[in-house]
This record gives structure tokens, C-alpha cells and sequence, in this order.
């Protein structure tokens, strides 16, 4: 199987039924029935086809026949959450691209997990989008594959600290790591905490997070204490890993937070305790949310450009349907925001 993937690979041609057919010793109709969710295909044939499909990349064509050569208007976009407020901002910003071009977005989401985004990324692909614009760089073997096999212009949105597909639109969360460090640095704190949430799985903070380390090496620190947690982000739990750092560390003089959401939650747990923000205990944020700018004490913070994010994404996408030979990266930049808290 791997030297027929290859010889596919080489041949930088979409795949087809009879491709995934012919590998997978099984007929056209057999791939198509599966592809289609039919019942009447033994179990462990169903996992051999899909096991092809995900292996060469494979992407059903939906729109059959003639209709297969228009030009589709469609254009998807993957995020993985919409009660987080960073994204609706992102979609207004790429609504703002759209706006006059007669394309129309699609917008699916992947609640963050890679498993889904994998089976949004195949349905969606199977409609032959104009192009595809998704959140983040970590996709699995199958959805990485799909997207390089498309054709179709891919934007990545969000990060830069990585080879694109396509496309990259975003910023270095790396480098926002090291500005908002070297900031607090600045500023005189020396005692360094960190609350965060989801470890490895989320990227772009544990860039951040290695930013931050790094910039604190250099000045010969270390993060004293950490508190992680796994799942999405939410106040209650800022407010949780706050109480428990502090409890456990009681003599750091700032705490950095993944983003602001946990860091309102940090300022709650201080109220609450009566910690003096920020002469007992600094905070430190980052998103640059709305709410964290309404507090009695703005929040200190690093704020992106969410959308800008959104409508340079679109951007390049209008500025050629075909894919260039070199990645195409776009820095939005962002900036550090000083406010009250630290």
C-alpha cells in the first residue's frame, strides 16, 4: 500500500473511487456505497476501504456529472468553536472579505476535536469548495493529506509558526509569548506563575507558553508554579486553578494566563480572597476580549488582530484561485494592551 500511495503522491493528481478501489481490492460500487454511509458492506470491508481513504487522502466528488465543472461559489470555513468569542470575531471578518464577491461561506465546527474536523474537512471538500480557510495547523495524517490533495486555495488562520499547506494567516504565538514575558520582565516581576488549559492539544497556547519560558530562561526564571487543566477554557475554571496556585504558592508576584476568559476568572478568585491586584498579585491575559477591557480594572493583556485575521484570509484566497509555488504567510501582528492589572 505504501509504494501504490507514493506513486499517487508523485503523480499530484486527485484521487479517485477506482484508485481507492484498485488499492483496497474491492469494486467502484463498493467505495461508493461505503463513501455514501449504505449499510450492505461487511464490517470488516468498511474498515479496509476507509482505512484507504484515509491513507491516499480521498474526497467524494458530490456534485456528479456536468455540474462538477462549474465553478462552485462556496467557500468553507473549519473553526472549532463558537461560543468562544475569538471566532464569531474571525467570521466577521471574513464576511467582511466576502462582502460583494457573490461567494458564500460555510461555516463548520469541530467542538476541537481533530477526529471531527477530519469528517467536516472530507464532506466538505466533497462539494468542491473555491477554497477552504481553517483554524490552526494540527489536523490529522488523513485531513492534512486531503487538504494538500484538494487543490483548492487552504488558508490556515490564526498562527504562523509553522509550514503552511497553502496558506498561512495570523501571528507568531511563539513571539506574543516571548512580548508578553519580556513586558512583565520590564515591569519588575520576577516571581512567575502560569494557569492554562489544554496542554498539548492546544497549540497555539503552548506556543505562547514556550515563549514564555524561553524569554524567562534568558533571565535566568523559571514559571514556579503551573496549574493546567484539559477541556475548553472558562471563567469558573480560571477562578479555580487560581485559588489552587495561589494555595499552593503562595509568594508569586504575577500570574500569566492562556488567555482572558481564565484570567477574569483569576480576578474573581482575587476579589473574593482579597488579593490587591496588582500590588499583592499581578495578572496577566491574553485575546484582548471586550469584557477584560470593561472591568473595574482593565485587564493586562495581549490582544490580536481576530478581524483582520478573518478578512486577509479572504484576501488571499480573491487574490488567486490557484495555489503558488511558495507558501504565502501573512503577519496581522499583535499588540500588548497595559492595562490595570499588572
Amino acid at each position: 500500500m505504501a509504494k501504490q500511495r507514493q506513486r499517487l503522491t508523485d503523480r499530484k493528481s486527485k484521487v479517485t473511487v477506482s484508485d481507492v478501489a484498485r488499492m483496497a481490492e474491492v469494486s467502484d460500487s463498493t467505495v461508493s456505497r461505503i463513501m455514501r454511509g449504505q449499510d450492505l458492506v461487511a464490517e470488516a470491508t468498511r474498515e479496509r476501504v476507509m482505512a484507504t481513504v484515509r491513507a491516499l487522502g480521498y474526497v467524494p466528488n458530490r456534485i456528479a456529472g456536468s455540474l462538477a465543472s462549474l465553478d462552485s461559489r462556496l467557500v468553507g470555513v473549519v473553526i472549532p468553536s463558537l461560543s468562544n468569542i475569538v471566532f464569531p470575531e474571525i467570521l466577521q471578518g471574513i464576511n467582511a472579505g466576502l462582502e460583494g464577491t457573490h461567494r458564500q461561506s460555510v461555516i463548520s465546527v469541530t467542538d476541537y476535536d481533530l477526529d471531527k474536523e477530519e469528517v467536516v474537512v472530507r464532506n466538505l471538500l466533497a462539494w468542491q469548495p473555491a477554497a477552504v480557510l481553517i483554524a490552526g495547523s494540527m489536523h490529522t495524517e488523513a485531513t492534512q493529506r486531503m487538504l494538500e490533495n484538494s487543490g483548492v486555495r487552504v488558508v490556515e488562520f490564526m498562527e504562523i509558526d509553522h509550514k503552511p499547506i497553502d496558506a498561512a494567516v495570523g501571528f507568531s504565538h511563539l513571539s506574543a509569548g516571548v512580548a508578553a514575558a519580556r513586558h512583565l520582565l520590564q515591569r519588575g516581576y520576577r516571581r512567575f506563575g502560569y494557569v492554562g488549559y489544554g496542554g498539548e492539544k492546544d497549540r497555539r497556547a503552548l506556543m505562547r507558553y514556550k515563549g514564555m519560558r524561553a524569554c524567562l530562561a534568558e533571565a535566568g526564571l523559571a514559571f514556579e508554579a503551573e496549574s493546567v487543566s484539559d477541556g475548553q477554557t472558562t471563567v469558573a475554571k480560571g477562578r479555580a486553578q487560581t485559588a489552587d496556585i495561589c494555595a499552593r504558592a503562595p509568594d508569586l508576584d504575577v500570574l500569566t494566563f492562556s488567555n482572558d476568559d481564565m484570567a477574569v476568572g483569576g480576578l474573581f478568585h482575587c476579589m473574593s480572597a482579597g488579593i490587591s491586584v496588582p500590588n499583592d498579585l499581578a495578572l496577566f491575559g491574553f485575546n484582548g476580549l471586550d469584557i477584560g477591557r470593561a472591568l473595574p480594572q482593565p485587564l493586562s493583556t495581549i490582544r490580536a488582530n481576530r478581524f483582520e485575521i478573518g478578512k486577509r484570509a479572504v484576501e488571499v484566497v480573491l487574490a488567486g484561485e490557484t495555489r503558488p509555488e511558495q507558501s504565502v504567510i501573512v503577519d496581522t501582528g499583535f499588540e500588548i494592551f497595559e492595562g490595570a492589572t499588572a
